[in-house]
């Protein structure tokens, strides 16, 4: 649906050149949520805005239901941009507007009878939840609103895509999280391929199925949801996965640990699926001379699979933990030693 293929941008400023994109190869299958998470200046940004050409590659092609957009004429262009919808941060609602007006904008630029627009645009505002707001104006609403509305006047021209663009970032949780169920709504019931971008990896979690990493302009890592938190690969990944998944151990704790006598070590264990209800830490005890101390532990659900992470110390001899850790590699449950500062 949408294929990015070496694409480059380039700013220039007083005679500086800023590269945002690196050569991205990238491909967003039809039908799928996917989103690109990055920090500050990493391109997000400059990336969902080539797809509608709002900025235009300095190379590379893009290419969206199979046409390249960086061989169109402006109208060709125009034409294609009716088949994708963008939401924006910011929400870029005409506050001199009402909600009506602002959801039959696009209708109005594509001259349609006013008699559809009003149908398409009361049918919009009662999907998203705002039916009774029409007549409103933009700083009557909450921020929540605001943001419906204009996920619906993003909607108005029956996009094939749907372009998100930090929709969530200046929302507080709980709407946040309102927001999302929409979008997953929208597309399920309409088959709306989304790309979203984004700095929270709650975000991710919560809707995307697939997800890559943006650095310095390149894709650094590219997996489904499940398999970047599960086993992320690149240091940026496991750092946006600890700002939910919460697993360090505290430096406070691990004093506590390396002052214990004896011999210890301490691991990461990740439950997936079915092996997550096993009592697996119950087994250990009872089979091996080990004295078991969690330290911490959570269970959570990626993609609709169950996964558990547990950090554990193990109190025992070095014959005891490695006959321990033998028969968890018999169970297929990922473990891992881990020290200080580990994440």
């Amino acid at each position: 649906m949408i294929t990015f293929e070496k694409v480059e941008k380039v700013y220039e400023s007083r005679g500086n050149k800023v590269a945002a994109l690196n050569g991205i190869d990238l491909e967003i299958k039809e039908g799928e949520i996917f989103g690109v998470i990055g920090f500050s200046g990493a391109g997000k940004s400059s990336l969902i805005r080539c797809v509608n050409l709002l900025e235009r590659p300095t190379s590379g092609r893009v290419i969206v239901d199979g046409c390249d957009m960086t061989s169109l004429s402006v109208k060709e262009v125009r034409e294609v941009k009716k088949n994708i919808g963008m939401v924006f941060q910011h929400f870029n609602l005409l506050n001199s507007k009402t909600v009506f007006d602002n959801v039959a904008m696009p209708l109005i630029l594509a001259k349609l009878p006013k008699a559809k627009i009003k149908e398409r645009v009361l049918q919009l505002l009662d999907f998203v939840g705002l039916a009774d707001k029409a007549d409103n104006y933009p700083d009557q609403l909450s921020g929540g609103q605001k943001q419906r509305i204009g996920i619906a006047r993003a909607l108005a021209t029956q996009p094939k895509i749907l372009l998100c663009d930090e929709a969530t970032s200046a929302l507080d949780p709980q709407t946040t999280s309102s927001i999302l169920q929409l979008l997953k709504k929208i597309n399920k019931e309409y088959n709306i391929t989304i790309l979203i971008i984004t700095h929270e990896m709650s975000v991710i979690r919560e809707i995307c199925d697939r997800v890559a990493v943006i650095e310095d302009g390149r894709i650094i890592e590219e997996d489904t949801v499940f398999n970047v938190f599960s086993a992320p690969k690149t240091e940026t990944a496991r750092n946006f996965v600890s700002t939910i998944m919460n697993d360090s151990i505290p430096d406070s704790v691990y004093r506590i640990i390396e002052g214990h006598s004896g011999l210890h070590k301490v691991f990461r264990i990740n439950f997936v699926g079915e092996t997550a209800g096993q009592p697996l830490l119950s087994q250990l005890s009872k089979k091996f001379d080990i004295n078991l101390n969690v330290l911490f532990g959570n269970i959570t659900e990626l993609q609709g699979i169950p996964f558990g992470n547990l950090i554990v110390e193990f109190q025992g001899s070095d014959k005891e933990i490695l006959r321990a850790l033998n028969f968890i590699d018999q169970q297929k449950v990922s473990i891992k030693e881990v020290t200080a500062h580990a994440s």
